[in-house]
């Protein structure tokens, strides 16, 4: 069965996206764990949690992906917005353990010119301050788009940094196709040679989640503008061939395409109809 779900309001809590995702089709959903450009964080109620994880096992949601918000960066030059990445990611993961066994996402951030060795170094010098060996929570990379000074946009940075985090077993990667298409990887002409390429340099055990996002630019173009699935420049065959891929197909499904909810029910209904791992 095909995993897939969308980007979700995490205002009403947990049950409330639940209902949502069975709405609209989905079998799984990605959120923000707080306001995407703030830091405040929403109270978790238990009751609601309990509730969620009911609707969850009744309805088959499963593989939820929490995403950090924007505002962290774990490698700024300005040691303050490291401490503040750091004090809401450590939070973020400790209110993560009311929903076991669930992925959170991170963008690794940009360096703001101090170079990408040192980004990295500060970067895992925070993983292994935050992470825990009792954690349920799988802390995902996100690959980049190489926008201005991202870290992250090739998979030889992603490795270097998984390579020195202690606890290594706790962390994996998720690919952006938007983000990966530009950053220059070719996912629509040459998908087999790119994942021979991340299996060799970072490892296909480590590939948690994808977030399944057609491109308003161009292969390369380092920008990160999200389009509509099929809409871009990836288009809907490379989208089949990506769900249907057998290193891929098992995987969970992120849509961060700009639609509404009946957007995403439309893609997630387009999506279905298009897998058919194995054939």
């Amino acid at each position: 069965m095909l995993t897939i779900g969308c980007h979700l309001s995490a205002a009403k809590g947990f049950l409330a996206m639940g209902k949502q995702a069975i709405q609209i089709g989905a079998n799984t959903f990605q959120f923000f764990t707080r306001n995407p450009r703030g830091g405040k964080a929403k109270a978790i109620d238990p009751q609601d949690v309990s509730e969620f994880l009911l609707l969850a096992e009744q309805n088959g949601i499963s593989s939820i992906l929490a995403h950090a918000p924007y505002t962290l960066n774990a490698c700024s030059a300005d040691p303050k917005v490291r401490d503040f990445a750091m004090r809401v990611m450590a939070d973020d993961l400790e209110r993560m353990e009311h929903v076991p066994g669930s992925c959170y996402n991170f963008h690794p951030g940009s360096h703001t010119g101090q170079g990408v060795d040192t980004a990295i170094d500060q970067i895992v010098e925070q993983l292994n301050q935050i992470l825990k060996p009792e954690q349920t929570t799988t802390v995902l990379l996100e690959a980049m788009s190489g926008k201005g000074t991202e870290v992250g946009k090739t998979f030889e940075e992603l490795r270097r940094i998984l390579d020195r985090v202690s606890l290594s077993e706790k962390m994996g990667v998720c690919l952006d196709t938007c983000h990966i298409h530009a950053a220059g990887y070719d996912i629509v002409d040459r998908l087999d040679e790119v994942l021979e390429e991340f299996d060799r340099v970072v490892g296909l055990k480590h590939l948690r989640a994808i977030h399944l996002n057609d491109s308003m630019n161009p292969l390369g173009s380092h920008k990160d503008r999200h389009e509509k699935i099929g809409q871009g420049s990836l288009g809907l065959k490379a989208f089949e061939r990506i769900i249907n891929h057998p290193s891929l197909c098992r995987l969970p499904f992120y849509l961060e395409t700009p639609n509404e909810l009946e957007g995403y029910a439309e893609e997630i209904r387009l999506l279905r109809e298009l897998y058919h791992p194995g054939e």
